[in-house]
């Protein structure tokens, strides 16, 4: 009885694999349809596949679940399908240097297993989604070179174990959030070239001393005041001069 119990469990872990590996090639199938594909990279990512760990640009782990989507500097173009925040095991999504357009779907917010996350370089719009804070694994968030919009979410202050933050050359605006003095592990800020306002908060610049940063970069902004080094780790204090009335 018990070696035809272990039979039928060994039976439903690999139903519930399969399940898994089809669900997650019919969401990267659903993506596929929606770029547009001029070099053929996505040629391999075929349907009637047992599952997209043979795909080209593809890793999956032991379990046959997809763990890296590599698709930096492809030449696709097209909408980022909210669907991906159905890849639950990814760790990292490179998708820097197209045309995607449209907006980040929150939905990527799901993602809770994300060690990095780089859509920079492309057409993107709207506004940072502030479910990415929940991502706590995240270690690298670049979405620098896009059209974004709105402020940065406070939310992003939850991302403790974050070492790259890049949202520089884009159409952010407000304020600077007091909470991304939160990331300790913070290496480096870039939010130069947007909209920005205000000041710096003291919690971020208490990273200088209080944390690993080693380059804060905030020129080209609307941010008032100015900011000095206050300890001899940081190796960069990019600004811009003192603004007087």
């Amino acid at each position: 009885m018990a070696a035809q119990f272990a039979v039928v469990a060994a039976v439903l872990s690999c139903l519930l694999v399969l399940a898994s590996c089809n669900t997650e090639g019919d969401i990267l199938y659903a993506q596929r349809q929606a770029w547009r594909d001029p070099n053929n990279v996505l040629e391999s990512w075929d349907p009637t596949l047992v599952n997209p760990c043979t795909w080209f640009h593809i890793t999956c782990n032991n379990n046959n679940s997809v763990i890296r989507v590599d698709l930096g500097n492809a030449g696709i173009s097209g909408p980022l399908i909210p669907d991906l925040g159905g890849l639950v095991n990814l760790q990292y999504l490179e998708l820097y240097d197209n045309s995607l357009n449209g907006t980040i779907p929150a939905t990527l917010g799901n993602l809770t297993k994300l060690v990095s996350l780089d859509l920079y370089d492309n057409l993107l719009s709207g506004p940072i989604p502030s479910t990415l804070g929940i991502i706590s694994t995240l270690r690298y968030l670049r979405l620098y070179e896009n059209s974004l919009t709105g402020s940065i979410p406070a939310s992003l202050g939850n991302l403790t174990n974050l070492q790259d933050l890049e949202l520089q050359q884009n159409a952010l605006s407000g304020t600077i959030p007091s909470s991304l003095g939160n990331i300790k592990t913070l290496q480096f800020l870039k939010l130069n070239d947007n909209m920005l306002s205000g000041t710096v908060p003291l919690e971020v610049l208490s990273l200088v001393i209080s944390g690993n940063l080693t380059e804060i970069n905030i020129a080209k902004n609307n941010l008032d005041g100015t900011v000095r080094s206050s300890g001899l780790r940081v190796t960069a204090i990019i600004q811009d001069k003192l603004k007087t009335a």
